[in-house]
């Protein structure tokens, strides 16, 4: 089988399905651009999950985005203020 034909299924999945759908009912403001940026990161060049990437460019476009001022709008955004409150900020979920 080669590399073009495996699919594989991401491990953070079904969490990330669930926040691409939340994200295609919000507004871009700060916390849905962070997560845009994010998921578009996390599965940037992973072979499988293509209806989440799908939807992620689909979100690009409805807010008239490129990725560049996608991460240049979220780069500013967190060097300004604190996007995720997480209680437990030792755990990083960008895997």
């Amino acid at each position: 089988m080669g590399l073009s034909t495996m699919h594989q299924t991401h491990p953070q999945y079904h969490k990330d399905r669930q926040a691409v759908n939340q994200l295609m009912q919000d507004a871009p403001g700060d916390y849905p651009l962070a997560e845009l940026a994010r998921l578009l990161i996390r599965y940037r060049g992973f072979p499988g999950a293509e209806d989440i990437q799908r939807d992620l460019q689909g979100m690009l476009k409805t807010w008239q985005l490129t990725e560049e001022a996608l991460f240049e709008r979220t780069r500013l955004i967190h060097t300004s203020r604190p996007v995720y409150r997480n209680s437990d900020a030792s755990q990083e979920d960008w895997f």
